[in-house]
């Protein structure tokens, strides 16, 4: 068969037409190492190879989430899939969840539990600001028969990151279920599952571990999965049951699983360990992300989020007046810089700079001195336009 490498190229055009640096809220850029593994050819998910690979991937996320005492699933979705699967699975027909919402995501929640024909009574706050436990403990003083608190871990329309283990703790005192939308936290945040006592905890593939969409990773308690046996219509594809039951007989999954997603996962697992560790991992992210901080600061720029609650994946910086933020996104990229616009309500006053996945030091400095340029250059026109006016 003749080769068709052109086409390859053709493709690459499309989606890559020019030289991009991504600092996006996801899908963001992913490891050289994930890449290069990723081109390994297909084989079997019923193959003794890729229950392997599925059990040694089980086993190594089973160490970093610190969940020995949870069954750990991988299926063909995005988070979103284990956020429907948690109500699904977890809520009597027209039972209560107390949602907490501190953007747009935590929204989503609202509308997953509401669409799924459950009740959701919202504890939400102000833009800006996490939920902070004792709000938490008197929302459920308040409704003591909701069945699951939902949390969003890490808000990325506005940079904030809840307090989870404190948080967690309340969750428990009251003794209800916990499911906590961690899809853009798992991998650069603190994640204790058996410790916290977390019921559901799912993520994405795109966000923290730096890998291309498709994949989405959750880990499930022991009571869940007995809820799930009183629950009917759980549906197929996202029926906890059903995963797990193909999980503990073949290692595998009811449906085909993202072989290379899995792969990805793996190298990524594995790099973790030859930096040192999951502390060592947490810690780079905990270092970009201030020097991000620090970077936005030093341009006079004003943080949207609440001191002390500050995403370790995503910054929110509030739009200096005057200037659009879709110009600021636009400019950027001229630039070679994939930034993020703002998001849900505070679209057009705030941009977004993401930090997860592969991103060198050397990209940061060439991030904040382009963006010092676009900020100079939009209040020069803007003065202009004043002054003209």
């Amino acid at each position: 068969m003749r080769s068709y490498m052109d086409v390859v190229e053709e493709v690459r055009r499309l989606v890559w037409p020019r030289k991009l640096k991504l600092f996006t809220a996801g899908p963001v850029a992913c490891f050289p190492e994930v890449l290069e593994a990723m081109k390994i050819q297909m084989f079997s998910h019923r193959s003794e190879e890729y229950r392997k690979l599925h059990r040694d991937t089980v086993d190594r996320l089973k160490d970093f989430l610190e969940a020995r005492n949870s069954t750990i699933l991988l299926i063909p979705a995005s988070g979103t899939g284990f956020m429907e699967a948690s109500i699904r699975n977890a809520v009597s027909p027209g039972g209560k969840v107390l949602v907490t919402v501190i953007g747009a995501f935590g929204e989503r929640y609202r509308e997953v539990v509401e669409t799924n024909n459950r009740y959701a009574v919202v504890l939400r706050k102000e833009l800006g600001e996490p939920v902070l436990p004792e709000e938490l403990d008197e929302a459920l003083k308040k409704n003591p028969d909701v069945e699951a608190i939902t949390i969003t871990y890490n808000e990325t329309s506005t940079g904030v990151l809840n307090p989870l283990r404190e948080l967690a703790k309340v969750v428990k005192e009251h003794d209800k279920l916990l499911f906590v939308d961690a899809v853009s936290a798992m991998g650069a945040a603190e994640i204790k599952v058996d410790e916290w006592r977390l019921d559901i905890v799912f993520a994405s593939s795109q966000k923290a571990f730096g890998l291309p969409p498709g994949l989405a990773i959750a880990t499930v308690s022991d009571e869940v999965f007995e809820r799930a046996k009183k629950i009917p219509s759980r549906g197929y594809y996202f029926d906890l049951l059903l995963l797990k039951e193909y999980l503990e007989r073949e290692w595998s999954t009811p449906t085909t699983p993202p072989i290379p997603q899995i792969i990805g996962l793996n190298v990524i697992m594995r790099i973790v360990e030859k930096m040192g560790g999951k502390e060592r991992w947490l810690k780079m992210y905990e270092e970009r992300a201030e020097r991000i901080r620090r970077g936005v600061v030093e341009l006079g720029l004003e943080l949207f989020a609440r001191p002390g609650y500050y995403s370790p994946t995503i910054t929110v910086v509030k739009t200096p007046p005057g200037i659009s933020s879709t110009d600021i996104y636009e400019y950027m990229r001229k630039r070679g810089f994939e930034i993020a616009k703002g998001y849900g309500p505070i679209k057009s006053t705030t941009f977004r700079i993401g930090h997860m996945g592969y991103i060198k030091d050397e990209d940061i400095d060439e991030l904040f001195e382009s963006l010092k340029l676009v900020i100079n250059d939009l209040k020069l026109r803007q003065s202009r336009g004043n002054v003209d006016g």
